[in-house]
């Protein structure tokens, strides 16, 4: 790869096992199960075999745990990037007050720099929320960037899947109304560029790349359900959606997870989520193969570097913060 590739920054949120019991209904997520300490060995494996560095967006409450010190710790010493996460992890983070933001990102940035001694420029919201109020305060405690747009149609879709199979309350239910997205998201831009914001401030907002012109979904998970049904059809849309990109000109932001990686195998308590069939070998078998594949048509680095570059970069495009669709500003009807 030459210098003058262009750039593909990749993350991987590290939502844990007792993070998806909750979004989902399930009471047993308040012992907090995890799987982090067997999954770090094996995303570390990888990432160190082909010589890649990505940036692990941490929740809080996650380091915060004796038990998962020693697997988010091995991630920072790998020289890998730590972002913040949000402290609890709760998709319904759009709803949240300035002080409950201010609780959420200071616990989670002090977490963090207990653990690894690094200090978090970058932040992701669970479940892609987000709220003006959140990148005023972000912008005002000196974030770089966020990541938490998904430019996509198909959260509805995605939404009432996660619902028809979990248990929730109406309570609940109001709660995760936004989780994913609205169908108008697809006509937010596919490219990074500044939040302009009522204080005056900006910041930088790196989307989850999406296909150009479809705006469907690439990011591994996606690719796994693809492969579902054939692994000719993943391979030929990945490659068509890398091939668009490059013709578009648009750097990808990828977006990994640990379910990307770990199976039934590892993780029983999952089965219901998508491609939970699959062995954690066969997974990361696959997914070797698609950071392979990235490597091949983009220079990867992390996101902070990823937004170092495009700062610096003339005519970046302005959107208002106060654009997003109402329904990530108010719960809708249960």
């Amino acid at each position: 790869m030459t210098r003058t590739a262009p750039l593909a920054s990749i993350s991987l949120d590290t939502d844990n096992l007792w993070s998806y019991l909750k979004t989902h209904g399930n009471d047993e997520w308040r012992s907090r199960p995890t799987y982090l300490p067997g999954f770090a060995p094996v995303i570390l494996g990888l990432l160190d075999d082909l010589g890649i560095r990505i940036t692990f967006f941490v929740v809080g409450i996650d380091a915060d745990r004796d038990e998962n010190v020693d697997a988010i710790r091995s991630l920072a010493d790998a020289g890998h990037e730590m972002g913040n996460h949000s402290y609890e992890h709760e998709p319904w983070l759009h709803r949240y007050s300035s002080s409950q933001i201010d609780e959420e990102l200071t616990r989670t940035e002090d977490a963090i720099y207990r653990v690894t001694g690094r200090t978090c420029v970058g932040f992701r919201g669970p479940g892609y929320s987000w709220s003006p109020l959140l990148l005023e305060i972000l912008s005002r405690r000196g974030y770089r960037f966020d990541a938490s747009t998904l430019p996509t149609w198909i959260g509805p879709l995605a939404r009432a899947w996660y619902f028809a199979g979990a248990k929730l309350t109406p309570e609940q239910r109001v709660e995760r109304a936004a989780l994913f997205g609205d169908w108008r998201n697809a006509r937010w831009p596919n490219r990074p560029y500044h939040w302009e914001l009522e204080s005056g401030r900006r910041l930088l907002e790196i989307p989850v790349t999406v296909l150009p012109g479809l705006r469907t979904p690439f990011h591994f998970s996606y690719l796994l359900w693809l492969s579902r049904y054939s692994e000719r059809l993943m391979w030929t849309y990945l490659d068509f959606a890398l091939a668009w990109c490059r013709r578009t000109h648009t750097e990808p932001s990828v977006l990994l997870h640990p379910l990307d990686v770990l199976g039934a195998d590892v993780a029983p308590a999952l089965r219901f989520f998508p491609g939970m069939d699959l062995r954690t070998d066969h997974k990361t078998a696959l997914l070797r193969r698609v950071l392979m594949t990235i490597r091949d048509s983009f220079a990867t680095v992390t996101m902070g570097e990823h937004a170092a570059v495009i700062s610096g970069r003339p005519g970046l495009k302005l959107r208002e913060a106060g654009s997003e669709p109402a329904s990530q500003l108010e719960p809708a009807a249960a």
